[in-house]
């Protein structure tokens, strides 16, 4: 079911950027998703895409293996935009040719602009000062028949080009990211200018749509629904809720994989403050049998999932005649979860990639097209409280992937703890609600160090803060250092079997959020 009447579509060719991409086109209240370069032109057509764009890719389009779409794309009579490698592609496709050149342009360029109208309409021509950013090793050495060069920069002679009679557009450069200065009035041109979409995709039109989508799908059955206690759990307990009203039951489980006093809390705050029904289930055994030697963190999570499944399968038996499982799966998890030409995931969603290919409970997911900072609008919108919508993320594998290697009920004792630490400082200092996400990790080594004069062998913690607005992409916490060190002060001295910590300094890509 279409429930977006304007949609843009991006065919991603692995650029680490794609996303922001779609992030930059919703920003305008467009509705935009992600495919495979690889989707077939049927699949395509069914979208019913007002406009599709190429994204830029890590490999040269004239290699024996490089990711090529269908040629068809140029045949759908849509706006096609190109970037980077999604531009060499276009213009190799219509009958262009493209280089290896020696003058590589990575960073910061700037941009001449000779032609004012499509995706430049309301900037200055001639004007060397327009900053965007370059990422290739390649450039365009034959121009097709039909199109003609709109800018240029210091070693690209064809920086963007546009066809003379049809709506074909491409750039070098990556419109999406913040170094480039005229990105977003390039993107709203190619949006609103050339697609003629309107700006109607807000979270009040989302819910009304989902709504109906939901009821129509559901009809007079029965739904669980996964909480957690997180945002995005909360949020689709909520508009499941709408749609379905008493038909929905809720399943909390205790996976003994949470911080300290949070099932308790989780359990009062929905009890007391929601009119949803919510069933509590103790599954700490299970789920530490499950974990026992266990220390590949794709399996930790693949367990993970599958233990959800199986429980929620034996509630929605219990209930009788239940068909229906509703899950808090965002974007990021979907797009993090999918591998690219074969090469592995990034890593496999405990409610992506941890579920069996039989499952006996169809699955519900409202938000799997929606990004944190979208959910967070959401939630707002169907009048959930702040408390509930402004919590920082916690992984639905929960402490299981921040104990690095073996998960014992010790080792999960010294992480709690720590959590704790970190959290009511990060909350003291007022910094909780200025960083995305902060928590300890604790590492699979030891370390030596002196206590009370005596030599101590023993744990490590990392403390995680990251900055970010959809997980997407995110850069470590600056937090002063002061409270870096009120923080590793307590965890040494509260914490028994720590005598050390350490702080991540690693942005996104290339490392991850999570440690596994």
């Amino acid at each position: 079911m279409n429930l977006h009447n304007e949609k843009i579509v991006i065919l991603d060719f692995g650029s680490q950027t794609t996303q922001l991409i779609a992030r930059r086109i919703r920003e305008q209240k467009v509705y935009c998703e992600i495919h495979p370069f690889s989707t077939s032109i049927e699949k395509i057509k069914a979208m019913q895409p007002t406009g599709i764009i190429l994204s830029g890719g890590p490999r040269s389009v004239y290699d024996s293996d490089a990711p090529h779409s269908h040629p068809a794309v140029f045949d759908l009579g849509l706006p096609v935009l190109g970037i980077c490698y999604g531009a060499q592609l276009m213009i190799q496709q219509l009958g262009g040719e493209v280089e290896n050149t020696d003058k590589r342009e990575f960073g910061k360029a700037n941009l001449i602009i000779q032609a004012t109208d499509g995706l430049f309409a309301g900037l200055e021509p001639g004007v060397p000062q327009h900053q965007v950013w370059m990422s290739h090793g390649d450039r365009i050495k034959k121009v097709p028949d039909g199109f003609q060069t709109t800018a240029e920069s210091d070693h690209s002679p064809h920086a963007a080009l546009r066809h003379t009679s049809k709506p074909f557009f491409a750039v070098q450069f990556h419109p999406e990211v913040v170094h480039t200065l005229i990105g977003t009035d390039v993107l709203r041109n190619f949006v609103f200018g050339i697609c003629k979409c309107k700006a109607d995709w807000t979270m009040a039109s989302f819910i009304d749509s989902t709504v109906a989508a939901i009821q129509a799908q559901v009809g007079t059955n029965k739904v669980i629904c996964a909480l957690s206690g997180g945002v995005d759990s909360s949020v689709t307990a909520a508009l499941v809720h709408k749609a379905i009203g008493d038909q929905l039951t809720c399943i909390y489980v205790d996976n003994g994989l949470m911080r300290i006093g949070e099932s308790e809390s989780i359990l009062r705050f929905f009890r007391e403050k929601s009119q949803l029904k919510v069933i509590a289930v103790d599954a700490v055994d299970f789920f530490l049998n499950e974990l026992d030697n266990v220390l590949d963190p794709e399996i930790k999570r693949q367990r993970i999932g599958l233990g959800f499944i199986k429980i929620f399968e034996e509630e929605a038996a219990k209930l009788g005649h239940v068909n229906f499982l509703a899950q808090g799966t965002l974007y990021p998890d979907v797009i993090e979860s999918v591998s690219f030409m074969g090469e592995a995931p990034i890593k496999s969603h405990h409610n992506v990639g941890g579920l069996p290919e039989v499952m006996k409970l169809d699955l519900i997911e409202p938000l799997r097209e929606l990004f944190k900072d979208e959910v967070r609008e959401l939630g707002l919108e169907l009048g959930l409280p702040e408390e509930a919508i402004f919590r920082q993320p916690f992984p639905g594998p929960g402490l299981g992937i921040r104990i690095m290697g073996a998960v014992t009920r010790e080792r999960l004792n010294i992480v709690r703890q720590a959590d704790v630490i970190v959290l009511e400082e990060m909350k003291k200092s007022d910094w909780y609600r200025k960083v995305w996400q902060s928590f300890a990790v604790l590492l699979p080594i030891q370390t030596v160090g002196v206590m009370g004069d005596g030599r101590t062998y023993e744990n490590v913690i990392a403390l995680r803060s990251v900055d970010s607005k959809d997980a997407m992409t995110a850069d470590w916490s600056k937090i002063p250092y002061d409270l870096l060190g009120v923080i590793s002060g307590r965890i040494i001295n509260e914490v028994r079997g720590v005598n050390r910590v350490v702080f991540d300094i690693s942005s996104k890509p290339p490392a991850t959020i999570e440690w596994e």
